[in-house]
C-alpha cells in the first residue's frame, strides 16, 4: 500500500474508465501511506479501531477538498482513506433511470442512499476487516455489479451531503465535521463540476438545484450540523485542519502498539527446544534424513554459488509444499485408470486453495508451492519494519480473489510462506490479516524453511494456537545484533546507516537476497 493513491486495492479488471467512474475513484482512493502499524495485542486481537471522521456539508461545499487536505496535513499518519457517499446510491430500475437522465430523481434525499450498506461497510473497516465497496456510475445512473476491495486504514475518512444524517453512521465516527459554505459559491462549484465531470448542461445542472438540491441542504443537510464536533468553513480553512490532524495525529499516538521485542522469547521455559515434540506445537518439522540434512549443509554454506543456492531452495520449497498438501482435508474418490479399473483414491475436500507470500523472503517458496499446485493463485504481503520502532508495517497488500470476498474466504485454505519465523512479528502480522478477511485459523497452514525455537514462535502459538507451521528445520538461537549498511528481511530496523536485527543462528543468512541478489 505504497503511495498516495492506490488502485492495486481493487480488481484492476473490474475497474472501468469512463469520466464519471474514474471521478468515483478519485474520491475513494486516495490514500496518504506510511504503512498500517499493529492493530492487535500479544494475543492476537483486534485492540483498536481505525478513527473514523464524517464529513458532512452541502453539494459542492468543499467536502473532498477539506477531507484531502487533512489527509495532506497528517503527513506520516499511516495509511488514510477517503470513503465517499456517492459510492452507495441504491441499485435503480429502469423507470428510476429514465427519470435520472431527465433531471426527473431525487438523488439529494436520504432515501436515495443505501444506508445499511454504507453503514455495514464503514463497521468493517472500523473494526480492521477488509470490504468490498460498491461502484457508482454518474453516466449510467446506476450501481454497477463491480465492487472496489478495500483494507488496512488506519483513519478513514467519510465524506457526503448526509454523512451525518444517519444514526447508525454517526455512531461510528470519532470525529465529526461540517463544512459551512456560502450557497452561492456552492450553486458555482456544482456548475463548473457537474458540467467538466459529469456530463450535465447548465440547464440540467439548475434545474436539478433548484428542484432538489437546494430543498434536500434546507430539510436534511443543514439540521445535521448541530451534531457536528467542529465547524469547517468550505474556504481559508488551514487553521482548522491543522487543529483536525494534530487531534489525529495525537489519537494515533495513544493508539500505537508495541510489543515485537516481548516476541523474541527470554524465558527458557516457554521456548520451543530442538527436543521437544513439534506437534505440541503445532509445528511439522520434516523428517531430518541425511538427504534433508545435505541440503541444509548446502544452503547454510555462505560459499555455495547463486546457481546451487537457488536449485537447493527450489528443491526444498518442493519437500515442504508437499508436506503441507498432507494437512489437507481429503475425500474419497473412486476413477477409472486407463485399464478400464475401477480405483477409489483421494482428492482434496477443500472449495478453495491459494498461496500468500510475505515479500520478498517469502518469495523462493512460491516455485516448491506451484509445482506441487500448478494453477494455484498466489498473493503477496509486503512486511517491512519501521525505521524508528522496529515494529512491523503492513505496507502492501493483494491477495487472491478467495480471500478479498468473505463469503469466499470463509471457505479457503491458505499456504501462508516466508522464509524463516524468528520473532515472529511478521507471521503475526500476515495472519492476523488472513484472519481479518475471514479466512479460519485451522485453514492457515505457514510454510517456513527455519523456525527459531527461542524466538517469537510462543507467542505466535499463543495467539494463534490452530495455525499450522511447516518447517524443515527448528533452529538453536536468536540473537539481536547490529549490523551496518545491512537490509533484513523483516527482522529488524533502521537507525541510521545501520539496523538492529535479530538473527536466527545458525540460519541461512539473508534468504531472499540470496535467492534473487
Amino acid at each position: 500500500m505504497l503511495g498516495e493513491e492506490l488502485p492495486k486495492l481493487y480488481d484492476a479488471e473490474e475497474h472501468r474508465s469512463n469520466s464519471s467512474q474514474s471521478f468515483q475513484a478519485r474520491k475513494n482512493i486516495l490514500l496518504k501511506t506510511h504503512g498500517r502499524p499493529p492493530w492487535y495485542d500479544e494475543d492476537g486481537l483486534p485492540v483498536c479501531d481505525a478513527f473514523v471522521i464524517g464529513i458532512a456539508g452541502g453539494s459542492a461545499s468543499g467536502k473532498t477538498h477539506v477531507a484531502r487536505q487533512i489527509v495532506k496535513s497528517l503527513g506520516s499518519v499511516p495509511t488514510v482513506v477517503i470513503l465517499s457517499q456517492d459510492s452507495f446510491y441504491k441499485y435503480h430500475t429502469e423507470e428510476e433511470i429514465a427519470l435520472a437522465h431527465a433531471n426527473r430523481f431525487d438523488f439529494d434525499h436520504p432515501d436515495a442512499l443505501d444506508m445499511p450498506m454504507f453503514a455495514a461497510c464503514l463497521a468493517d473497516l472500523k473494526a480492521c476487516r477488509q470490504s468490498n465497496i460498491p461502484v457508482y456510475s454518474f453516466a449510467e445512473h446506476q450501481r454497477l455489479d463491480e465492487t472496489k476491495y478495500l483494507y488496512g486504514a488506519s483513519v478513514i475518512i467519510t465524506e457526503g451531503i448526509m454523512a451525518l444524517h444517519d444514526p447508525s453512521l454517526r455512531a461510528l465516527y470519532d470525529l465529526k465535521v461540517f463544512v459551512q459554505c456560502d450557497s452561492d459559491l456552492m450553486l458555482a462549484r456544482r456548475i463548473q463540476r457537474d458540467v467538466k465531470e459529469r456530463g450535465r448542461s447548465v440547464e440540467g445542472v439548475l434545474e436539478q438545484y433548484l428542484r432538489y438540491v437546494k430543498p434536500a441542504f434546507d430539510n436534511f443537510v443543514l439540521p445535521t450540523s448541530r451534531y457536528a464536533d467542529i465547524v469547517v468553513p468550505g474556504s481559508n480553512n488551514s487553521v482548522a485542519i491543522d487543529l483536525i490532524s494534530t487531534h489525529v495525529r495525537r489519537q494515533m499516538n495513544e493508539r500505537a502498539r508495541h510489543f515485537r521485542k516481548n516476541m523474541a522469547c527470554t524465558s527458557i521455559d516457554k521456548c520451543l527446544k530442538p527436543n521437544d515434540n513439534h506437534e505440541d506445537w503445532n509445528v511439522i518439522v520434516l523428517p531430518q534424513t541425511p538427504q534433508l540434512k545435505g541440503i541444509y549443509t548446502t544452503l547454510r554454506n555462505e560459499k555455495t554459488s547463486r546457481q546451487d543456492f537457488i536449485f537447493f531452495v527450489d528443491r526444498l520449497a518442493t519437500f515442504l509444499a508437499e508436506k503441507a498438501m498432507e494437512l489437507l482435508p481429503y475425500r474419497d474418490k473412486v476413477i477409472t485408470t486407463p485399464t478400464e479399473t475401477a480405483y477409489s483414491g483421494k482428492e482434496p475436500d477443500v472449495k478453495h486453495i491459494c498461496g500468500v507470500s510475505i515479500i520478498r523472503s517469502g518469495g523462493p517458496l512460491e516455485k516448491g508451492l506451484q509445482r506441487v499446485l500448478s494453477d494455484v493463485a498466489i498473493g503477496s504481503l509486503l512486511v517491512q519494519s519501521d525505521a524508528k520502532t522496529g515494529e512491523p508495517l503492513l505496507l502492501h497488500v493483494m491477495l487472491p480473489k478467495c480471500i478479498r470476498h468473505r463469503r469466499l474466504a470463509v471457505d479457503t485454505w491458505v499456504f501462508l510462506l516466508d522464509a524463516q519465523i524468528g520473532t515472529g512479528a511478521s507471521a503475526f502480522m500476515a495472519i492476523r490479516t488472513l484472519l481479518d478477511h475471514g479466512v479460519q485459523q485451522d485453514h492457515i497452514i505457514f510454510v517456513t524453511f527455519l523456525v527459531a525455537h527461542n524466538g517469537g514462535i510462543s507467542v505466535l502459538h499463543k495467539a494463534f494456537p490452530k495455525v499450522r507451521i511447516v518447517c524443515g528445520a527448528v533452529d538453536e538461537g536468536l540473537r539481536e545484533t547490529w549490523l551496518e549498511h545491512y537490509h533484513s528481511e523483516g527482522e529488524g530496523h533502521h537507525y541510521g546507516d545501520g539496523r538492529k536485527v535479530w538473527i536466527v543462528e545458525p540460519g541461512m543468512g539473508q534468504i531472499g537476497d540470496r535467492y534473487y541478489l
